[in-house]
């Protein structure tokens, strides 16, 4: 199977993994770099995909074990990549760059998986993926 992240380049200070694009449009929105009326939209969004993509549990104890998050190419985890539009709009608009990076490899040790993702703790240092900007 494929799994892919889409992240920023910038490292995040719990994982040490480049920064979720989740994340990082949240980090616009606590900066004030979105207008007003782009923060409500992603507070809609936000609240949207947290109820249509499972959140790993371990996000409620604050992510102890700095796990990051893969989409698995699979039709549900595409589907909710391909309704991402906003959060990829807010980062194009604002020159935010976003990569995608793919493998065919488990990334590291599985902590959660559900039908559109996996979180894995321990990243690989061996894995090969390919990593593109978007």
């Amino acid at each position: 199977m494929k799994y892919y992240r889409v992240h920023t380049a910038d490292e995040a200070y719990l994982t040490k993994q480049p920064r979720g694009i989740f994340a990082a449009i949240g980090k616009l929105v606590d900066a004030k770099v979105l207008s007003e009326e782009e923060i409500k939209e992603y507070w809609k969004n936000r609240e949207y995909f947290e109820k249509v993509l499972p959140v790993p549990p371990f996000y409620e104890q604050g992510n102890p074990d700095g796990a990051v998050t893969w989409f698995k190419d699979t039709t549900e985890g595409n589907h909710i990549y391909e309704q991402m539009t906003f959060y990829r709009d807010m980062a194009a608009k604002y020159g935010l760059k976003l990569f995608m990076s793919e493998t065919t490899e488990i990334p590291g040790e599985v902590i959660y998986e559900d039908d559109y993702q996996i979180a894995v703790k321990n990243t690989r240092k061996d894995l090969q993926y390919a990593t593109k900007e978007i």
